[in-house]
C-alpha cells in the first residue's frame, strides 16, 4: 500500500551506505525477498508486475528494516 517503505543498510567496505525503497502510488507495496545469498526489494504494483528493484549481496546487508505504511487509524485506536 502506498506509504509502505524498507530502509537496507549496506557495508561499502570504507563505510555504509543507506537505501530506501517506498511504494509511490496507491495500490503499490513494497516486497522483500532472500533467496539464494541475494537480498531483492520490489516496489510491486496490484497486478504483481515488479515497478522497480534493488538488489544486494546479503552478506553485505547490515540492517534491513520494514516500515508498513499508516492505516489512517487515529491515536488510541
Amino acid at each position: 500500500m502506498k506509504g509502505d517503505r524498507v530502509e537496507i543498510v549496506v557495508d561499502t567496505g570504507d563505510g555504509s551506505r543507506n537505501y530506501d525503497i517506498v511504494a509511490t502510488r496507491a495500490g503499490r507495496r513494497v516486497e522483500t525477498r532472500i533467496a539464494r545469498g541475494i537480498v531483492e526489494v520490489s516496489e510491486v504494483t496490484r497486478t504483481g508486475s515488479s515497478v522497480r528493484t534493488a538488489r544486494f549481496l546479503a552478506g553485505r546487508v547490515l540492517s534491513l528494516v520494514e516500515y508498513p505504511a499508516d492505516d489512517g487509524a487515529l491515536p488510541g485506536e
